[in-house]
This record gives C-alpha cells, structure tokens and sequence, in this order.
C-alpha cells in the first residue's frame, strides 16, 4: 500500500491517494484535481475510489471534477445526504481496493454526518495500519463541534464517545491521516507535523488526554477560534454537489473603462489581491484588498459576499488564474474578469485612485498618545489577550465589516495586526465605509512591541 500526500497552504488541507498495485482511491479530494490525476498517471494507476470523510466545511471538494474525469465511484456517508450519485456508508461497511481493505466507523463530532476509513493491507496482515479520520482527529488536536448552532454540545459528547471507543481502540502504531493541518480553523491547536499514529496521539494530544466526558466537552464548546462565514455555505455546495469546474472560464483581462463601468454594477465585487504594500500605495476606491500571497482563500471566504461577480485587481495573469482558483475553493466561481494592465493602465486614464498611508510605530504612537487618531487592533481575540497596547480597541479585522459602526469616520483611524497583511484588509473595509483618513502601523504589533509601545 502506497499512500500518498497532497497539502494547500492557506487553508492547509490534506488531501491523499492510497494505492495497490494498479487501481487507487483519492481521499477528501480538492477541486483542482489534476495533482490527482497527474500523480496516479506517473505511478501507472488507475483512480478507482472516491473517499469522502465528511461534508467538508471550509472549502469546495473536487469529487464531482475526479469522478467526471476518471470513472471512479464516490463514498459519502448516508446521513449527510447527498444529492448526487454516489455509495451511501453506514457503520461497518467495507471497501476493497486490491489488497487494500477500509472499514467505514460513523465519528459524528466536528459534523453529525462524519465517517472514517480504518486501513489495512492485507497483503502483510490483518491489523490496521492507517486511519483516514478527515476532521475528526488531528495531530495535536481534535476537530471543533461548534459549527452548528445549538448542537455544539451534544456533537462533542459525540466526539468524545467516537475517540474513546472507535480511535483510541486502534493499534497505537496506527497511522494517523487527517485532513487539516497547521493553519487550519477547523480546529484549534494543530501541530506543525501533518501526520502521526494513534499512540502518539493518545500520548501528547490534550483533547486525547482528557478522560472526563464533561470536562472534554467544555473545553470544545468553549474559547473557539471565530469560524469564517463561509463554512456555513461550503457543507451545503459539497452535498447538493459543487459546479464542475471545466465549466468555469478563467478571468479575463478587462479594459479599464469596461472595468470602471463593470465594478459599478450592484452585482460585482472589486477585489485588490496585490501585495499590501502596493495597496497602500495606489488603488481603486471601494475596492476589499486581500493579499493574495497571505490566508487569501480563507479570508476572502469570511468577508466576500457570495453571489456576486468578482473582478481582480492584480499584477499578472498568472495572478488573476491563482486568486480565481483560490476563490473557487471556497465557492465564489463567479470570477469573470481582471483589470487589464494593472493600476499602471487605470492611472494612465485619470480614473479615481485612493491610497492608505502606512506609518511608523513612533508616529502612530505619537498621534496615539496625543489624542489625534485612535489606534485599532484588528489581530484575533487570541492574540489581543496574550498582550496588546495601550490606548488601542481591539476589533478583528472581519468584525470591522459592522463594527465600523463603533468607529469614528471623521477621525484619523490607525489600524494594526501583527505584521500589515490583516490590516490592510480592515483598512480597505474603513475606506469602503467613509472613514476618510486611514493608516496602516508598519509593522504591526511586532514593530510597536518593538519600539516599547506594547508589551
């Protein structure tokens, strides 16, 4: 059995190929699935198998992409009823591949329809070798029970009776592969490390060695991480079955008067996925910024309102194609256009242009401290609560879109996370809301800690 690793920085999901000898089953597949394709061609193998562990929350599944592409069958669990073909699983069925053999474990907890594959090779014994556990377990933590309203604690005791009774039962040399690593939000302290075994995790994960049923379920119903809005859109698109995405045409390049008129429409959406410097330093008003080298696909899925058309402002095609497919993963597939030749051709025909100063740590303090601009934290709670300024409000920069409301638009409104990025997409939601003068703190936190204006 060959078992293979794929991994998406950002919204740092894992995906997997597990291998016989000629045929190979795809696990929690994302939608780009040519990595699939290409990587089953190169082994000489045909994909065969599609693995669903779960109605996955945080990002779109390429089930329905590889199975077009390949033939193979998909394997959901029953209970999340999908709606398009695919083999129902309940509790204990079973699924040969080769001398590959999964066993189906119902592990309700991070969602009510979750299952699991338990792995064994029978070509070298009977005992199970590899768990393919999605968002139930991960290295270092467990997957989170709160992401539907008013079940937070029945899916957690729920968790804690599928760990205890189905996952810690397995061979501690199990091996474990779950579907999110570091980065991740749909957990809470991941490890770096994007595999481990069970015994491993039996030893040194803290949700794992917590042997009180009560005690387990309030430390997973209690200071969550804020969840991004569109993990409440994405569950529903992978069961009612996402576009495919060979139906869905690249951004094309749009002239910048066509551009002017499309962004003006009540049905479009101007997107900055440039660097925030070059935000800072020239662009379109009204325009979010995301920074697409940063979270883009996680960021862009909390704050975007979906139904929209998207149109890009960015550096290159290449650029526009990279955003495009970063969007797609979170379910905004309307993104039709790009603004040809960049900022360079809008400024060249005198159309509206808006900036966001970024300062030092000593003038933002300076102004700070005599009373001519408030200073915003736009960092998680997470990190206001380990340590934070003086004088400074803290808003998360995904909260700004109502809590502007707070702020005053006619004062000069400094904003800050921990090292620019996050601010300049809380700078961007102020502009878009009237806040007249807005700057962002070079730096961020980690410059104004370490000019001594924080501790």
């Amino acid at each position: 059995m060959i078992i293979q690793q794929f991994f998406i920085p950002g919204i740092a999901h894992s995906s997997y190929i597990v291998a016989g000898n000629r045929t190979c089953a795809v696990v929690d597949p994302s939608r780009d699935v040519g990595r699939y394709i290409s990587a089953a061609r190169e082994m000489g193998l045909r994909i065969t198998h599609i693995l669903e562990t779960h109605l996955h929350a945080d990002f779109v599944s390429g089930h329905l992409d590889l199975a077009e592409a390949t033939g193979a069958e998909i394997y959901a669990p029953k209970s999340g009823k999908c709606k398009f073909p695919h083999n129902a699983l309940v509790e204990g069925d079973e699924i040969p591949l080769e001398h590959i053999h999964f066993r189906v474990i119902e592990t309700a907890g991070h969602t009510p329809e979750h299952v699991s594959y338990i792995a064994t090779d029978t070509s070298r014994g009977d005992t199970p070798v590899a768990l393919f556990c999605g968002d139930t377990l991960f290295v270092g933590d467990v997957g989170r029970p709160d992401l539907f309203p008013g079940k937070a604690e029945a899916l957690a005791s729920s968790l804690y009776d599928n760990l205890h009774t189905k996952i810690m039962t397995l061979p501690d040399e199990c091996e474990v592969y779950p579907a999110h690593g570091m980065g991740s939000l749909c957990g809470r302290a991941m490890a770096a490390k994007r595999t481990s075994t069970v015994g491993y995790e039996k030893k040194y994960n803290y949700a794992l060695r917590i042997s009180d049923r009560d005690e387990f379920v309030r430390a997973l119903t209690s200071d969550m991480p804020a969840a991004p809005d569109h993990f409440a859109r994405c569950s529903e698109i992978n069961r009612s079955g996402p576009v495919l995405m060979r139906t869905l045409a690249q951004p094309a390049p749009v002239n910048p008067k066509a551009f002017s008129d499309w962004i003006r429409r009540d049905d479009s959406v101007l997107l900055d996925a440039r660097s925030y410097p070059a935000f800072s330093g020239v662009h379109i008003p009204g325009a979010w910024h995301i920074d697409l080298s940063g979270n883009f696909a996680t960021q862009a899925g909390w704050i975007l309102p979906p139904g929209q058309d998207i149109l890009l402002v960015v550096e290159s095609r290449n650029q526009a194609e990279e955003a495009a497919l970063q969007l797609r993963r979170v379910g905004f597939d309307r993104v039709p256009g790009f603004l040809e030749g960049g900022m360079l051709s809008w400024g060249s025909l005198n159309l509206r242009i808006n900036r966001v100063p970024v300062i030092s740590a000593e003038e933002a303090h300076s102004m700070v401290s005599s009373g001519e601009a408030v200073l915003v934290d736009a960092r998680s709670k997470e990190e206001w609560e380990a340590g934070h300024a003086d004088r400074s409000m803290h808003i998360p920069w995904h909260d700004l879109r109502t809590r502007h409301a707070e702020l005053d638009p006619a004062r000069h409104t400094i904003v800050m996370c921990k090292g620019g990025q996050r601010a300049s997409i809380a700078a961007s939601i102020l502009k878009m809301h009237g806040f007249a003068t807005v700057s962002n703190l070079a730096g961020g936190y980690t410059s104004y800690q370490r000019a001594g204006f924080a501790p």
